[in-house]
């Protein structure tokens, strides 16, 4: 039950940004609901990859890096939506993923109590 809860409020963190930026475009609720998942399957899959690709430059830069990871992660979650998601251009991917991190943070704290 918690992990749908968590998608739910992952995608309304999505259409948050949808709403904060013109840059960052989603279709409606259903895709953010589906981004959410993609997203999820991702950060489960293929995350820790890069992750452990990426460890030398996430050392150096005291894990700053892995906000890029994530920029690239929510980046692949539009490549695979196609048209109904979209991202115009890596810096806006990185700001929102900074702003998803946070939210992510607090839906968390929110969902686990």
């Amino acid at each position: 039950m918690r992990w749908i809860l968590s998608l739910v409020f992952n995608a309304l963190a999505l259409m948050l940004i949808d709403y904060l930026f013109d840059g960052f475009i989603i279709d409606g609720f259903i895709v953010a609901l589906i981004a959410s998942v993609i997203l999820a399957v991702l950060n489960a899959i293929v995350r820790p990859i890069l992750v452990l690709l990426t460890l030398p430059i996430t050392i150096l830069t005291l894990g700053l890096f892995l906000l890029v990871i994530n920029a690239i992660t929510l980046w692949l979650t539009q490549a695979l939506l196609g048209d109904n998601f979209i991202i115009e251009g890596f810096g806006t991917a990185f700001i929102a993923a900074i702003l998803f991190s946070i939210m992510n943070l607090i839906i968390n704290k929110i969902v686990k109590d």
